[in-house]
């Protein structure tokens, strides 16, 4: 696709690429995926990436009518994956209301303004930033990647289809065996990890993670960056859990608070780093469409509108949802932070850790003003659902730059599916309340919700200042003098088989390139690599739906 001052090239035209047929299709798949990621965030803490499944679920559809086209696809999926993503930010932090006080009281229409707050401060801020991070900086997103090439390779047919598909079986079946069963009968077929006993003595989640799709992500990053993220995970692990704790020199309580600590001091500092570097030099191309009729360069809607929508929401925010003027404040003006860090982190490594950076916002809003503890979630709810956003739509922007799809017709459709999420997630969660009660949330409850567990435990501060402002202050100078400072705060803070299973993907691609040069460079690797990917990506949604599906109908 050709992006140049604003001139832009696609393959078919706007409106055939959003069309009405699509954005049914789109809106009944969203509202599917909504409630079924809403049940299983809250039950596993978990959330498949649903973009390969809907990539291909749009596909077969839309497959029915003649005069579709690959970019129609592409632009249905996009709508239909928002909502997993809003559900997620939402059950990866509001139920640690609950877990610090089962009286506590909230609204239905608090909680659906938290919501929708956050979808349209998702879409605001990655209209804004989608051509610095897809087209200018041009990161992997490997979810993205693997989604256009599903695309590509399922419409063209051929030696290269049946290599794709293949391989997504094969990683289908693994995923069925080792999390499917499991679910059904309780017997283990396949160990979703091999730890390590040594490791775990001293804190540290030492081992390996099983997955097809984390090494298929680790081979599609490539050597480099894996390779940083995986020095994080040595130093966090082997020089502060276990070396640090075997020397003597650091609690095992003080060791796992500092290498935590920094971990998110990187990240937050890569963050600042992106915005004064990156976004701040290019304020008035980024940001001019709020300002004027101008659109967005590569045809996203222009922004006119934004900041009256941004004042109303802080209006929202104090008022309805009784968090202050200066919480909502530092709340929009943190989601323009925090949706920078997650579309660095979702474009190199393929993870969202989006209840991270509510729990960042969230510490921000309490350092300067007095807000009180549920209000103090609605921030890091707002947070966590734009940056979930932020990641699914990024994805989808990388998908529709490849397969030269207009992101205006994406964003649209995002904008569909998210405001649908925004309902549906909202609804879903005040009936398994009402089915089950505050208490069902926590470690002892039918929903263990850990993330929102660990913004809990957030609430009353970062567990050790000194290393997180060594992290953020490292974070920031490492981001300018251009050394891929994210992956290395990711793998500190990530725990360490996830790490592991990455750097598995990224060190075989390294061998296969210099093994087999030629095999790989005629892309067989990669489009091996994007099957696996997908493989657990739609298993995982399925088992997703399934175990909803139960949980919901025995309410």
């Amino acid at each position: 696709m050709e992006e140049k001052n604003g001139n832009v090239k696609y393959a078919v035209s706007f409106k055939d690429q959003l069309t009405i047929r699509g954005m049914i299709i789109g809106a009944a798949g969203a509202v599917i995926l909504t409630m079924s990621s809403m049940y299983v965030a809250l039950k596993l803490g978990a959330l498949p990436w649903p973009i390969i499944f809907v990539a291909l679920v749009s596909m077969f559809f839309l497959k029915f009518f003649k005069n579709s086209n690959i970019n129609e696809i592409n632009v249905t999926h996009t709508a239909m994956s928002a909502g997993a993503m809003t559900a997620g930010g939402l059950a990866f932090t509001i139920p640690g209301i609950y877990m610090l006080d089962k009286n506590a009281q909230v609204n239905f229409l608090q909680l659906f303004f938290v919501v929708l707050g956050g979808v349209t401060l998702g879409l605001i801020f990655t209209a804004l930033i989608r051509k610095y991070f897809v087209v200018t900086k041009k990161l992997p997103y490997p979810m993205g990647q693997a989604a256009a090439e599903t695309l590509i390779i399922g419409d063209e047919g051929g030696e290269k289809s049946k290599t794709l598909f293949s391989s997504l079986g094969i990683a289908g079946l693994f995923t069925f065996l080792r999390d499917g069963i499991p679910a059904v009968s309780g017997k283990t077929i396949i160990p979703a990890t091999l730890m390590n006993k040594t490791m775990l003595s001293f804190g540290s989640l030492g081992g390996i993670w099983l997955s097809p799709m984390l090494v298929s992500i680790g081979y599609i990053i490539g050597p480099l960056a894996i390779g940083v993220w995986f020095l994080g995970a040595i130093f966090g692990d082997f020089g502060i859990l276990i070396g640090a704790v075997s020397t003597g020199l650091l609690s095992p309580e003080l060791a796992a608070g500092i290498k935590s600590s920094l971990g998110i001091g990187l990240m937050v500092g890569t963050g600042l780093g992106i915005i004064f570097k990156g976004i701040l030099p290019k304020a008035r191309e980024i940001f001019g469409p709020l300002f004027s009729r101008q659109a967005i360069s590569g045809g996203v809607i222009s922004l006119r509108w934004a900041p009256l929508v941004m004042v109303l929401l802080a209006v929202l925010f104090t008022t309805v949802c009784g968090m202050g003027l200066i919480p909502s404040i530092v709340t929009i003006l943190g989601v323009w932070l925090a949706t920078a860090m997650s579309a660095q982190v979702v474009g190199q490594s393929g993870i969202n850790p989006m209840e991270v950076f509510g729990i960042i916002i969230l510490l921000a809003a309490k350092a300067v003003s007095s807000i009180g503890q549920t209000e103090a979630f609605f921030v890091a709810a707002v947070v966590a659902i734009a940056c979930g956003l932020v990641g699914d739509v990024m994805n989808d922007f990388k998908s529709g730059y490849i397969l030269k799809s207009d992101p205006k017709a994406q964003w649209i459709a995002e904008g569909i599916g998210g405001l649908i999420g925004a309902g549906v997630s909202v609804g879903s969660f005040y009936l398994l309340i009402t089915a089950y009660g505050p208490s069902a949330f926590g470690p002892e409850g039918m929903f263990a919700a850990p993330q929102a567990g660990a913004v809990a435990a957030m609430v009353g501060g970062i567990p050790h200042v000194p290393s997180f402002i060594a992290g953020l202050a490292a974070g920031c100078i490492l981001y300018v003098v251009n050394f891929p400072v994210m992956t290395l705060g990711l793998g500190v803070y990530l725990p360490f088989y996830l790490s592991l299973t990455a750097f598995a993907g990224g060190g075989l691609r390294f061998i296969l390139e210099k093994a087999v040069p030629a095999w790989t460079k005629r892309g067989s690797a990669l489009i091996i690599s994007s099957g696996l990917l997908g493989g657990e990506a739609v298993m995982g949604v399925i088992i997703a739906i399934c175990q909803a599906a139960a949980g919901l109908a025995s309410l």
